[in-house]
Formats: structure tokens, C-alpha cells, sequence
């Protein structure tokens, strides 16, 4: 089964669960962006297979310290629970445990935050070691802060749940200090098995930096196309076009960082990389536990930002790509700006570009060949041009040139063979001794 079906088997396994009846909420803070913040909230929502049935606004200049609503607020949304006969709330900022306990005493109903919602979503969504173990990192400092005297820790199994460390402690602890202990022991078990795991990424990082392979991420907000464009790249000029990543139309489709070979035409090649989706309000514990999935952005040589440009809210969606890039260190690599999706905007002509941005759609064809162009004169912009002459008894070095670099003429004389080649700089200095002077 390929990863594509695998994804869709998930999608359509989540789709006929039942639903749960929500109700969002939030407070209006006089934010220029609060209404996108809210729709962004229902669209999150969704994709953890919920039903919203109603919304309940309140504006202040700052959130209840103790009940994050106003008192009266906290009555209405009870009484919204009971007629849209709803059992859970959906709060689009995160609250303080007393906040949460407090609410949730008011209102007789489960409340969610939108941080335990993005966490809940990611939680569904890993599949590789990596992704489970961040978010289990992500989802365990969370609930550290939040904990009740009953509330039953969940340990992992694959950690082994501390075995009986734990065990002798004095009877006179407190249940609640217990699971304290056993979650800050379950999260220092996982980020050593994280580190363990960062520390071969960061060696297969170094080497490719060594042989002088240019690294190209895809970066930006979560279902703005960036796996289609991978997709659509690797199905033209992959060195293994079976190896396409899953793609939904959907929020955080896929939460691993993807990595695949560019091999172009003139035998020019460079690495592409899917990053996670961003999305507003991305919970901080998340970020960092993320950092060794984003680090892929971090040490490439070009970021392209995806946007999708038909959705109105697009430029918030920038502002929070660029928020989080430099939330994770990413300042100062450079980047180009890539408007996608302009095939669903009426009368927008597509490719086009200005300088480093460009309008196109991801599934066009001259749309990719405009952004491969684009990202070769970023990428390739120190490749030199040089003419070798290489003697008739080392033919296993014109082979390996016609193999591995862009030979642009070929010619022979008395003693050898004359080719006129594109080299990376490692290229150049390893076959400088054939180099023709001028």
C-alpha cells in the first residue's frame, strides 16, 4: 500500500466516526484578526472531526482571570450548550488551569482549548517515530500545568512508563505529585530518544552540506499546496517518481518533514523538502518540539514560501509563516514567495513573476518549469563553467562527468577528450587538474 492510499484509508476511517457537537468561543479583543482567528478555529475544528453547532463571542479588553469569560458570559454559553445540545466547548486562546477548571465547573461541559485542540490534531496525524514523538513531548508539557488529584496519567508504552522508580516514594505523596513525577520522567525519557533520533538527522545534514548538495524547503501555512508542488516536482524530475508524499485538501495533512531528490534534465540536482503546515496561534511547546522537523528550513540553502493566494485571508497567513520562521531561528536564509492556487481566481493570469515572487498554480506545468528556474538561480548561482581536457586512458572520469555534471559540448583531440561542463565548486576542485587555462 503506498502512502497516498494510506493517507486516503485514514481520512475515510476518520470521516465515518461520529462527530462531537462544539461550541466556539472566544473574545474579542479589539485584534484586527480576530475574525479570521475564529474562522481558522472552525476550520480546526473540522479536521478533528467535529460538528460546530454555535459561537459565543464576548468582547474585553483582556481575558477573566479566573474564568476567562465574564460571569454573565459563562451563564449564556451554558445555556447555548443545553440548546444546541452540544457537550463540549472549543476556547480560541489558551487557558490557565484555573481558567479550564473554572469553566468547565461553570458550564457542566468539557472544554478545549485551541492549543489541547492543535495538539489533539497532531496527536491523529503522526505517523513516523519522530512526528509521535514530538507531539507526545508537545501534548505531556501541556498537561504538567493542568493537572488534577483525579486525573489518570496515561504512560506510554514506549517509553516503559519509568518502571518502579516510582514505587517507592512515601505514602504520604500526593497522587497529584505522583503523576507530576511521572509525566516529567515520561518527557525526559522521550526527548532522549528525540535527541537520539535529531542526532543522526543532523549527521545526514552534515553530510549533504559536505558533498555540496543544495537543500530547497517548502515552507509556509498548513494547506497552501506545498506537497502538491512537491508532488508535481517529483513526478517530472524525481529520481524516484513513486516516492510522492500524501496530499490532502485539509489542515496539517501531513506533520513529517519529507525530504526527495530533485535530478534535473541537465543533470543539476538539489534536495527538496516538505515542511509542517503553520497555522495562527501555533501552541510554543509545539514549535519546539517540532524544531528538529523545521530544522530542514533552517539550514537550507533557499526557503519557498507557499501561499494560497485565493484565500482572502492570505497576507495573515504570511504574517504568521514569518512569526513562527523566526520563532525557530529561521532569519536569514533566503527566500523566495511563491502565490499558489491562482488557477481558483478568476481572470488571474498565471506564471507570472516579479523579481523573487511568483504567481503560479502548483499542478501547471509551466508554472513548475518557471519556479524550478527560479530556485536554480538561487541554488546554482556559484556552479562554474569550465572546459576539461581529459586524457583518452582516464575514460572512467568522462564517465562519471557525463553522469554527474551538465555537459554542454564534447570534442576530442590527438590526446584526449574536450568536454565543456557545469561543476558544483566541490566539482570544480576535484577535476581542476584537468581544467583548459585560458
Amino acid at each position: 500500500m503506498t502512502q497516498q492510499q494510506d493517507g486516503k484509508n485514514n481520512m475515510i476511517e476518520n470521516e465515518q466516526q461520529p462527530t462531537r457537537q462544539v461550541i466556539l468561543a472566544g473574545l474579542d479583543q479589539q485584534n484586527e484578526n480576530f475574525d479570521y482567528e475564529m474562522t481558522e478555529l472552525a476550520n480546526l475544528a473540522a479536521a478533528n472531526n467535529m460538528t460546530v453547532v454555535g459561537q459565543i463571542v464576548q468582547k474585553l479588553e483582556k481575558p477573566n482571570a479566573s474564568t476567562y469569560f465574564g460571569k454573565g458570559k459563562v451563564v449564556e454559553l451554558k445555556e447555548a450548550l443545553t440548546y444546541y445540545d452540544a457537550d463540549m466547548v472549543v476556547t480560541n486562546d489558551e487557558l490557565s488551569p484555573s481558567q479550564l477548571r473554572n469553566l468547565e465547573a461553570g458550564t457542566s461541559a468539557d472544554i478545549m482549548d485551541r492549543t489541547a485542540l492543535i495538539l489533539d490534531i497532531f496527536a491523529s496525524r503522526a505517523k513516523t517515530k519522530v512526528a509521535k514523538l514530538q507531539v507526545a513531548i508537545a501534548q505531556l508539557k501541556y498537561q504538567l500545568p493542568r493537572l488534577r488529584t483525579s486525573m489518570n496519567v496515561r504512560l506510554d508504552q514506549q517509553t516503559g512508563g519509568g518502571g518502579g522508580s516510582f514505587t517507592s516514594r512515601g505514602a504520604g505523596e500526593t497522587k497529584m505529585e505522583t503523576n507530576r513525577r511521572h509525566i516529567q520522567h515520561q518527557i525526559s525519557l522521550l526527548q532522549a530518544e528525540l535527541a537520539n533520533i535529531e542526532a543522526d538527522d543532523e549527521t545526514r545534514r552534515a553530510y549533504r552540506t559536505k558533498q555540496s548538495i543544495r537543500n530547497v524547503a517548502l515552507v509556509g501555512y498548513t494547506n497552501a499546496g506545498k506537497s502538491t508542488i512537491m508532488n508535481g516536482l517529483l513526478e517530472r524530475f524525481g529520481d524516484n517518481p513513486d516516492k510522492t508524499v500524501f496530499q490532502a485538501d485539509m489542515l496539517f495533512a501531513t506533520l513529517e518533514t519529507s525530504v526527495r531528490k530533485i535530478q534535473l534534465p541537465d543533470k543539476q540536482n538539489f534536495l527538496l523538502s516538505d515542511t509542517v503546515g503553520f497555522v495562527s496561534k501555533l501552541p510554543h511547546g509545539l514549535v519546539a518540539a517540532f524544531r528538529a522537523t523545521l530544522a530542514e528550513a533552517a539550514d537550507a540553502d533557499l526557503l519557498v514560501q507557499v501561499v494560497d493566494y485565493s484565500d482572502p485571508h492570505y497576507q495573515e497567513m504570511m504574517a504568521t509563516t514569518a512569526a513562527t520562521l523566526k520563532e525557530i531561528g529561521v532569519g536569514d536564509v533566503p527566500m523566495i514567495t511563491v502565490y499558489n492556487k491562482a488557477d481558483k481566481i478568476p481572470e488571474q493570469t498565471y506564471p507570472e513573476r516579479e523579481a523573487d515572487t511568483l504567481i503560479l498554480s502548483a499542478t501547471d506545468d509551466a508554472s513548475q518549469d518557471l519556479l524550478v528556474d527560479v530556485i536554480k538561480e538561487h541554488v546554482f548561482f556559484d556552479y562554474v563553467t569550465l572546459t576539461l581536457h581529459v586524457p583518452f586512458d582516464e575514460g572512467q572520469v568522462v564517465n562519471e562527468l557525463n553522469e554527474q555534471a551538465a555537459v554542454h559540448e564534447l570534442d576530442y583531440d590527438e590526446t584526449g577528450t574536450i568536454l565543456t561542463v557545469t561543476l558544483t565548486p566541490i566539482q570544480a576542485a576535484r577535476f581542476s587538474e584537468y581544467e583548459v587555462k585560458k
